[in-house]
């Protein structure tokens, strides 16, 4: 990071920026930002009281590293899970790569399973050893080398994204334990669906 100015965080970058006009999204250690101005080797993104609160980019520092990422073209090869941008939470790191491991809210658990899929600073990752607050990922010599997380410490605090389908399929077991129903047709949404 360049510089913070209020709201307004200005970032070095180069690769990122290659079709990357005002107006798209980037990624910054998993949170999508928008570009709202360019030049060659920075960009700059207004950042809201609700991100700063619910991400670590409020502790960023002038020259501190962060990951960047932009958004997944449509006609691309998809690598590891969907992955949105939307953080959830902010982890604390409890144990450095390569053995990496994140404690998250108890509550959070639920929606991580062994050896699923969860994002932690924008990274796609696989969670095994999970316990009621902590989950591991292995991080590889070459993540820990063009990421962030080989330079994490314990104490650290990392952005989190639960896996969005986890994230749907309990909103929506959770919508047909409690009997509630959508729309005016009281047998459901699956039945409309099947039709």
């Amino acid at each position: 990071m360049l510089s913070r100015d209020g709201s307004r965080l200005r970032i070095a970058a180069r690769d990122v920026l290659k079709d990357s006009g005002v107006g798209a999204s980037i990624a910054v250690n998993g949170c999508c930002l928008t570009v709202v101005a360019r030049g060659d080797d920075w960009w700059e993104a207004d950042v809201s009281d609700e991100t700063y609160s619910r991400t670590n980019l409020g502790a960023l520092r002038v020259n501190d590293g962060v990951n960047l990422e932009r958004p997944m073209a449509a006609d691309g090869r998809f690598g590891g899970h969907v992955v949105l941008g939307h953080v959830d939470f902010v982890g604390e790191v409890v144990s450095p790569a390569p053995n990496f491991c994140v404690r998250i809210p108890r509550e959070a658990m639920r929606l991580l399973v062994e050896k699923g899929s969860i994002t932690v600073d924008g990274v796609s990752l696989t969670a095994f050893d999970l316990t009621n607050d902590t989950f591991r990922v292995a991080v590889i010599p070459h993540t820990a080398a063009v990421t962030t997380l080989g330079a994490r410490n314990p104490g650290e605090k990392v952005n989190i994204e639960m896996d969005v389908l986890a994230k749907h399929v309990e909103r929506l077991v959770a919508g047909s334990a409690s009997g509630r129903r959508t729309g005016s047709d009281k047998r459901g949404w699956f039945s409309r669906w099947r039709r």
